[in-house]
């Protein structure tokens, strides 16, 4: 009589399976319009759909604005042909208060606070100042007679830059 070996089968391992994790509708509905703002290429995405609004916006990157000597010897402004700055040019300027978008009117469609020859009473406004997505008014602090807009309409405009040239009434 032939004895024959079976081999006994290994007991299971206990596997105790992970509860899958539940994704949120709302996730994945954000995971969706993420992957087709990738897929076309798009800058911002808006969604308002069941209560839910939800703005996508991708993230420039940052314009760093890099030295750069140029040799030779050094050329003096007037020499050069380059503008005089304007606080030199003109006896007064009215600066800018404050780091910002220039706007000369309430709107893009809109007149200008003021014009060039106009009469400025004390406290009217000249100009917007946009910091921030908040529209700063600037105000004349005397009256004056507006001899020319130095900065063009929608320009940036850094603290203490000339906006217009002015004279004193």
């Amino acid at each position: 009589m032939k004895k024959t070996a079976t081999k006994k089968a290994a007991p299971a391992k206990n596997t105790v399976k992970k509860p899958a994790v539940k994704e949120s509708p709302i996730l994945k509905e954000v995971k969706q319009l993420y992957g087709f703002m990738q897929d076309n290429n798009l800058d911002t995405i808006e969604y308002d759909q069941k209560g839910l609004y939800l703005r996508l916006v991708k993230a420039k990157p940052a314009v760093v604005p890099v030295p750069v000597s140029v040799g030779g010897a050094a050329i003096s402004s007037s020499a050069a042909g380059a503008p005089v700055p304007a606080q030199e040019q003109y006896k007064e300027v009215i600066k800018s208060s404050l780091m910002g978008i220039f706007f000369r009117g309430s709107t893009p469609s809109a007149p200008p606070f003021v014009k060039e020859g106009a009469r400025v009473e004390k406290g009217d406004v000249i100009c917007l100042i946009e910091a921030m997505k908040v529209f700063n008014e600037m105000r004349a602090e005397f009256p004056c007679i507006v001899k020319k807009v130095l900065v063009e309409n929608g320009k940036p405009v850094k603290q203490g830059d000339p906006l217009f040239a002015i004279e004193r009434v």
